[in-house]
């Protein structure tokens, strides 16, 4: 009987030190979903570990990628993109719209975007990643007068899956925008705000669930090669954002390009 009750005796305490132990843990180790995010978000900057090379090209190959492999393959693409073009683009990293919809790291994302002045510029590329789909948001002319007859503010929102409904992203790339003229110190009454356009133009579709992001990257280089000088939604839109923009078989070549620049 004593040998019953102190085996209890000795479980009951191993079970509370662990207890414990575990709720120790979680006090010290507790880190929030949108920290790890944004900690991510940071890493993306620190250049690609000594592996990076060669999982990118394996998930290429897969046309399957993560917000990590996009970020290895738009720095390859961006060294080869002109000084005019950084002048005129700005590029914001692809997680970086999905951290500003959570609330705890809004201001966070505000505060690198305010560093990059993107009123500045031309275009400014938002890749966006929701709900596992890639999409991408590029924003034209935002820093121009609402009165230019040549420069349309506006904004292009460009899916390779429209049956994913991209519209229901609009409201909170409304709310992305305004911020971003808050930031810059250049608000804008809601009424005037409301009235920059949001353009779906129909650009060609991926075959399956998975190539969205190698599509968004391929919209991505071809946007900035082809880019008009100066945007107008009434002389030129959708230019060269059709149907026929591309075949599937342009964006293999790109993939197999991608790859060889890799190694």
């Amino acid at each position: 009987m004593l040998y019953y009750i102190s085996r209890w005796l000795r479980l009951r305490l191993r079970l509370r030190l662990r207890l414990r132990l575990r709720l120790r843990l979680r006090a010290r180790y507790r880190i929030s979903v949108s920290f790890l995010l944004v900690l991510d978000a940071f890493s993306q900057h620190e250049g690609p570990s000594s592996g990076t090379a060669c999982d990118a090209a394996v998930a290429l190959q897969s046309k399957k990628l993560s917000t990590s492999m996009f970020e290895h393959y738009l720095g390859i693409m961006q060294k080869n993109f002109s000084k005019d073009t950084k002048a005129s683009f700005a590029f914001l990293d692809s997680l970086w719209f999905s951290v500003y919809r959570q609330k705890s790291s809004k201001d966070k994302v505000l505060e690198w975007i305010k560093k990059k002045r993107i009123l500045s510029k031309k275009y400014v590329v938002v890749p966006i990643v929701c709900w596992n789909h890639w999409n991408l948001l590029i924003l034209c002319h935002l820093g121009e007068s609402k009165e230019s007859k040549t420069r349309t503010r506006c904004m292009l929102l460009l899916d390779s899956l429209h049956m994913a409904e991209p519209k229901r992203l609009e409201p909170d790339i409304r709310r992305f925008v305004s911020d971003i003229y808050e930031v810059e110190k250049k608000p804008q009454k809601t009424a005037m705000f409301s009235k920059i356009p949001l353009l779906v133009p129909k650009v060609p579709q991926q075959r399956n669930g998975e190539h969205c992001g190698l599509y968004v990257l391929y919209f991505l280089n071809l946007f900035v090669q082809h880019a008009p000088k100066n945007f107008s939604i009434e002389d030129g839109y959708p230019y060269f954002m059709t149907e026929d923009w591309f075949c599937h078989e342009d964006v293999d070549r790109f993939c197999s390009e991608l790859t060889q620049r890799n190694q």
